[in-house]
């Protein structure tokens, strides 16, 4: 397999203030990840800015430039409780987004067989309108929706194991029917979606909620008996996969109890599907995952599953 590694040094001047667990220190460690020896081989490129147009896919009207007039020119602003941006945070976002439709050109012209985003601030809980939850852009939707756009491909899914709900890809494609979003996710918990009764307007989003303390039998069970048949049954074209590692089981911020070895089962799940469906197309976006070692293994174990399964 061929895989390309999408990011940028600008992603760590977004700046979300002393103590923040979304902080520059995730991606350093991530990067550092990737530097190993077994992935000397992989293709990596600084990712471009995406346009305005872009974006507006999933996010219309004006709101990458209320986003952006958002931004300060010193110090930090609360968009929200949780939600910070700074001077630095205009370029990480827009090539956060850029990484996505970067990757989706990479794989859907076949110059890569697929392709993993280091990218921050994360996405999948930015509303079409509404940023939040350390989220600026969506940038999974942003991907899925540019792989319709430019390439045809309009049947597209966003598969989230993040250990939040990412109620942003939800809402962006509740009314959508030839866009199919599900997720497994620690419920009740941060930001309150996902519960198994929400399913969309047109049968196609699948919400497996499971219990704090959960581990990998439970996680593994709602991928393999709800999530991946109905991936199987809505026939994608194009698969983006919204890889949050903060399930592990030494994460700060959630209760589950996965390790690095069921990302790296999730991973080749989803692309034994990817192979029988869609031509192998799939991009990873990095999400969320915030005790730094448990991230680092998770990623590692993650992209060596797309490199090499």
């Amino acid at each position: 397999m061929s895989t390309l590694i999408l990011s940028h040094e600008s992603y760590l001047t977004h700046d979300t203030g002393e103590y923040h667990p979304e902080h520059a220190g995730r991606l350093k460690s991530v990067l550092k990840a990737l530097d190993q020896q077994t992935f000397a081989g992989v293709r990596r490129e600084d990712a471009p800015q995406a346009t305005h147009a872009e974006i507006a896919r999933a996010h219309p009207g004006a709101y990458v430039e209320t986003i952006l007039n958002a931004i300060p020119t010193h110090g930090l602003r609360h968009l929200d409780g949780d939600t910070v941006v700074s001077p630095g945070s205009r370029e990480a976002m827009l090539r956060a987004a850029g990484a996505a439709v970067r990757a989706v050109n990479a794989v859907c012209t076949g110059e890569f067989d697929n392709a993993f985003c280091a990218v921050r601030p994360p996405g999948h809980h930015a509303e079409s309108d509404k940023p939040m939850g350390f989220c600026l852009v969506n940038n999974a939707a942003v991907g899925a929706l540019h792989a319709r756009a430019a390439h045809g491909h309009k049947r597209v899914a966003v598969i989230d194991f993040d250990v939040h709900h990412g109620n942003g890809t939800q809402e962006m494609f509740w009314d959508d029917a030839d866009a199919f979003y599900a997720s497994t996710h620690q419920y009740p918990f941060y930001p309150g979606t996902g519960a198994r009764r929400e399913k969309g307007a047109h049968n196609n989003i699948v919400n497996v909620p499971v219990a704090a303390g959960s581990g990998h039998d439970v996680f593994r069970a709602g991928l393999n008996d709800e999530i991946l048949p109905a991936l199987v049954a809505f026939k994608p074209e194009f698969i983006v996969i919204s890889a949050g590692f903060d399930a592990h089981r030494d994460d700060p911020l959630g209760q589950l109890c996965l390790s690095e070895t069921d990302f790296a089962w999730a991973t080749a799940a989803i692309m034994d599907v990817a192979k029988s469906v869609c031509g192998k197309r799939v991009v990873s976006v990095l999400e969320g995952g915030y005790n730094l070692d448990a991230l680092a293994d998770c990623v590692t174990a993650h992209v060596e599953t797309l490199k090499d399964h």
